[in-house]
């Protein structure tokens, strides 16, 4: 099927270019989208007597995009979902999910103006295009995370991985500390039982037996 462009179309052609396409893109895509018309001699026609004023919104459209792009490209955007340990997400994060991301942080964009090759499915730093116009594409950052502060640590460069590894040590370190506190209060307690039972300092204690044991040696070794 012939169809004129209306506009840039990424792979397929220029505007006011006629261009062989599948029936089924034009269809369900070109026509609907008012990105192309069908190559009939009257919309040819009519296209050429209303290409220099198609031209000129273009011209204005696209100076207006390259702005937004000079303030959208290379922004951030929080997005929180629920992941296991690994960082596998339970569900993905969409192309709506990259718009209202986009949206909530003061830049309106619409679904259909993100492109995604495939879900989002994993927590982490993932860049997503976004096609502003025909002729102007911005590069956002989307930064999945279970939380504004796991968020903010993945930001500063640490992975999910360098977090966990991060956290099971500190864990590690807390038992450990948590034993060594367990063996001095043990201790405590023996020398207080054997105070109580000797009537004496557990430390007094062990210095009287050990010049006990002394004395014992020397009387051995003289006879």
């Amino acid at each position: 099927m012939q169809v004129i462009l209306l506009e840039r179309v990424a792979k397929l052609g220029q505007m006011g270019e006629v261009v062989d396409v599948k029936p089924g893109y034009a269809r369900n895509f070109l026509l609907p989208q008012g990105k192309a018309l069908s190559a009939s001699k009257a919309n040819v026609e009519a296209f050429e007597a209303r290409k220099a004023q198609l031209e000129a919104d273009n011209l204005e459209t696209k100076k207006e995009a390259d702005k937004l792009a000079e303030k959208l490209n290379g922004q951030q955007f929080i997005v929180i979902r629920s992941a296991s340990d690994g960082g596998a997400l339970y569900g993905s994060v969409t192309t709506r999910d990259a718009a209202e991301a986009a949206t909530e942080g003061g830049f309106t964009i619409d679904r259909k103006q993100v492109v995604l090759t495939a879900p989002i499915k994993e927590l982490g730093l993932h860049k997503v295009q976004i096609v502003l116009h025909p002729e102007v594409d911005a590069e956002i950052e989307l930064n999945v995370a279970r939380s504004p502060e796991e968020a903010e640590l993945q930001a500063s460069g640490k992975s999910i991985q360098e977090l966990a590894a991060e956290e099971e040590a500190a864990a590690e370190f807390e038992i450990q500390e948590l034993f060594e506190d367990i063996g001095a209060a043990q201790l405590d307690e023996l020398e207080t039982e054997v105070e109580q039972a000797t009537g004496a300092p557990a430390v007094q204690e062990k210095a009287e037996l050990d010049e006990q044991l002394s004395g014992d040696q020397e009387d051995t070794a003289g006879r």
